[in-house]
C-alpha cells in the first residue's frame, strides 16, 4: 500500500514538474515576443519616407478629403477600411505620391517642384476610428496624411475623437500631420424642408433632425446669424466678435494642447468665391485665416489645384463611402486631364465583357459600372448576339440617384432592344424597335415594397414633433426644455392621410440613398416577366422577339438631393450576384457569384468580418 502511495506521489510530482516546465517555457516565449516587439518598435519601426521625384512641369496637385474611416461597410458617410485601401492602392499604381502642407506652401511661395503626380491626403473631423483603420494602409503605401480636428473636442472627453495625446502619437509615427477644421462644428440659419425656421443647432441636434431639414442652412463662420426673414440678429461688431472669438479659442486651444497652430485649415463650406456668404463675414474670416494659417482649403467638389490658385482658396475632392476606385479615378481623370488606367478586378470575370463606355470593375461578387461624367457607363457580354430566351437574377445596389439598366435582345447600335431600367424609385420595362422606344410598364418600387405612403400633412407633423423633441432634449435649461415639451404635447396626434384627402408626400432622393432591389427577369419568346424582391411586378407581351446581345448600363441623372454646393456628376451602377441563364439549353451564360472553394473562402471571410465587427462594436 505504501509502495503504491510512493508511486502515485512520484507520478504527481512528475506531472507537476512537467506543467511547471511547460508554463515556464510559455512565459519565456511570451516575454521574448514582447521583448522582440519592443525592440522592433524602438529600433526598427518604419517611418515615412518623403518623395524624391520632383520633375513636375506645373501640373499642380490634387487634394482628397475623407470624412472618416470605419472597419467595415455600412455607413454612407464613413468609408470602409477595405474600400479606402483599394482607392489608395489604385492611386499608388497610377504613380501618385503624397505631399505635405509644407510642400504645398513651398510650391506656391518658393516655386518648389512637386512629384509628377502629387496628392494631398486629408481626413476630417479628428475621429479615433480614422486613425486606427487608416494607419496600416498609410504605412504600407508610404503615404502621409493630414488629420483635421476641432479643438473644441479636446475638452469633451469623447472617445470618438482623438485626444491631444493621441494626436502627438500620430505625429511621432511620421505618417501624419495636423490640420484644423475650425474651432467647432455648429450650424446656423437652419430651416426644415417646409420652410420652418429652426435657428442654431449643434451637431447632435442637426443629426437628430437631419431627415427633415432642407437645403437652407449655414456653418457657424459663414454668415450673420439671421432670423426667419433673413434679417441679421446681430450687429456687425457682434458678428465680428463672435467669429473672432472662435478663432481666438482655436489658437489658444491648439497652443495649450498641441504646442502650435496647425499650418492648414478647412473653411466649412465656402464655395462662394470668398470666405463667407456675406462680404463683411468674408472679410473677418480672411483676416483670421491669413493671420493663423499658411494655407486654407476653401472649396470642395473639385480635385485639382494649380499654380495660379490662391493658397487660401484651395479646393478638395471628397470621396464618398460608396465610391468604387473607378469613381475616384474617373473624377481625377476629368479634373486633371491626365490619362489614368481604370481598375478591372477579377480578370476571369471581366474578360467575358467588353467596356464600351465608362469603366467596370469585377470585385467579389459585384460588378461596378462607373459612368462618364454626366453620361453613361456601358458594358456588353461578349458573344451574346444570339441570346433570345434568358433568365436573369441580380441585386441592384447602386444609389437611387442614378439609373441601372439591363438591355436584352439588343443590336450593337442599341437601336432595338428590351430594357429593364431602375431609376430613382421607379422600375420601367421598355421596348425599342426601329429606333422608337415604347414604355410597356412602370412600377413604383416603394409601393411594391410596401413602404407606407405619407401625406404632406403627416410628414410635416412628424417634422415638427422631431424638431420639438430635439430642442427639448438639448435645451440649455430645464425651464426651456419644459416649454418645448409642452409644445410637443400640444401637437396633434394625427394628420389627414392620403386616403383622407391629404396631398401625397413625395420625398426627394438623397445623393447617398442606397439602392437594394432584387430583380428576377424571365424573357421568353414574346413574354417578359419581372419580379422585385421576390414579388411579381411586371408580366407583359413583346413585339420584338428576335435574338440579340446583352448590355449593362449605369446612367448619371440630375435628380438626387445633395446638401453640398457641388453635385457629383459620376454614377456607379452595382450589379450584385448577377446570373444569366440560357433557357433553351438550361446552361449558365455568366455568373458573378463564387462557386466551389472560392465560395467557401468568400463566405467564411464575410462571417469572420461579421464576428470581428460584433466584438469591435460591443466589447
Amino acid at each position: 500500500m505504501e509502495k503504491n502511495n510512493d508511486t502515485d506521489s512520484k507520478n504527481f510530482s512528475r506531472i507537476r514538474n512537467r506543467k511547471k516546465f511547460i508554463r515556464t517555457v510559455l512565459q519565456l516565449v511570451l516575454l521574448s515576443t514582447i521583448l522582440l516587439f519592443s525592440i522592433y518598435n524602438i529600433f526598427y519601426r518604419d517611418t515615412y519616407q518623403p518623395y524624391t521625384d520632383k520633375i513636375q512641369e506645373e501640373k499642380g496637385f490634387i487634394a482628397l478629403s475623407y470624412f472618416g474611416v470605419q472597419r467595415t461597410e455600412g455607413s454612407q458617410l464613413l468609408i470602409s477600411q477595405d474600400r479606402l485601401r483599394h482607392q489608395l492602392e489604385s492611386l499608388k499604381k497610377q504613380g501618385y505620391e503624397t505631399i505635405t502642407s509644407e510642400d504645398i506652401y513651398n510650391y506656391y511661395k518658393n516655386g518648389d517642384k512637386l512629384p509628377d503626380k502629387a496628392v494631398y491626403l486629408m481626413f476630417e473631423d479628428g475621429r479615433r476610428d480614422t486613425a486606427i483603420f487608416a494607419k496600416d494602409i498609410l504605412e504600407r503605401l508610404n503615404y502621409k496624411a493630414a488629420i483635421f480636428t476641432y479643438p473644441e473636442n479636446f475638452t469633451k472627453k469623447d472617445n470618438k475623437f482623438l485626444s491631444p495625446e493621441d494626436l502627438q502619437q500620430l505625429l511621432d509615427s511620421t505618417y501624419w500631420e495636423l490640420g484644423s477644421n475650425g474651432y467647432r462644428l455648429f450650424y446656423i440659419n437652419i430651416f426644415d424642408r417646409y420652410g420652418n425656421y429652426l435657428g442654431e443647432v449643434n451637431p447632435l441636434m442637426f443629426s437628430m433632425m437631419h431627415q427633415y431639414l432642407g437645403r437652407r442652412y449655414n456653418h457657424y463662420l459663414m454668415d450673420y446669424i439671421r432670423d426667419k426673414y433673413g434679417v441679421p440678429k446681430e450687429s456687425y461688431d457682434r458678428m465680428k466678435d463672435r467669429i473672432s472669438y472662435d478663432y481666438e479659442k482655436l489658437e489658444s486651444s491648439y497652443i495649450d494642447n498641441i504646442g502650435y497652430v496647425p499650418p492648414v485649415s478647412i473653411l466649412m463650406h465656402a464655395n462662394t468665391g470668398s470666405f463667407g456668404n456675406d462680404p463683411q463675414v468674408s472679410n473677418v474670416n480672411a483676416y483670421w485665416l491669413t493671420k493663423l494659417f499658411k494655407l486654407n482649403f476653401n472649396r470642395e467638389g473639385y480635385a485639382l489645384n494649380i499654380k495660379n490658385s490662391s493658397i487660401y482658396d484651395l479646393t478638395r475632392l471628397q470621396p464618398q463611402a460608396w465610391w468604387p476606385s473607378n469613381h475616384l479615378l474617373m473624377r481625377i481623370k476629368y479634373d486633371t486631364g491626365q490619362d489614368l488606367n481604370f481598375e478591372t478586378g477579377d480578370s476571369s470575370k471581366s474578360a467575358a465583357w467588353s467596356v464600351l463606355k465608362g469603366a467596370s470593375e469585377f470585385l467579389d461578387e459585384k460588378i461596378y459600372i462607373t459612368s462618364l461624367p454626366e453620361d453613361q457607363g456601358i458594358i456588353k457580354l461578349k458573344n451574346s448576339n444570339n441570346y433570345k430566351n434568358i433568365s436573369i437574377d441580380v441585386k441592384l445596389e447602386g444609389n437611387k440617384q442614378g439609373e441601372q439598366e439591363i438591355r436584352m435582345r439588343s443590336d450593337d447600335a442599341m437601336n432595338n432592344y428590351i430594357s429593364v431600367l431602375v431609376s430613382g424609385r421607379e422600375l420601367f420595362v421598355r421596348e425599342k424597335k426601329d429606333s422608337k422606344e415604347v414604355e410597356l410598364a412602370s412600377v413604383n418600387l416603394d409601393l411594391i415594397n410596401n413602404i407606407p405612403i405619407k401625406s404632406i400633412e403627416e410628414d410635416s407633423l412628424a417634422a415638427r414633433k422631431k424638431e420639438l423633441e430635439t430642442f427639448s432634449r438639448y435645451a440649455p435649461s430645464t425651464g426651456q426644455a419644459q416649454v418645448y415639451l409642452k409644445r410637443l404635447n400640444s401637437e396633434k396626434t394625427a394628420a389627414p392621410s392620403v386616403a383622407e384627402g391629404g396631398e401625397e408626400y413625395i420625398p426627394e432622393i438623397n445623393a447617398n440613398e442606397k439602392g437594394d432591389i432584387k430583380l428576377s427577369i424571365t424573357l421568353k419568346d414574346d413574354d417578359i416577366s419581372v419580379s422585385v424582391n421576390e414579388k411579381p411586378a411586371v408580366n407583359t407581351k413583346l413585339s420584338k422577339t428576335d435574338a440579340g446581345g446583352l448590355f449593362l448600363l449605369s446612367g448619371w441623372t440630375t435628380h438626387g438631393f445633395d446638401q453640398r454646393n457641388l453635385t457629383d456628376d459620376v454614377y456607379d451602377a452595382v450589379f450584385d450576384g448577377l446570373t444569366i441563364k440560357n433557357l433553351s439549353r438550361e446552361n449558365i451564360l455568366f455568373s458573378s457569384k463564387y462557386t466551389g472553394m472560392e465560395k467557401i473562402i468568400y463566405t467564411g471571410k464575410k462571417y469572420g468580418e461579421a464576428i470581428i465587427g460584433w466584438f469591435v462594436k460591443y466589447l
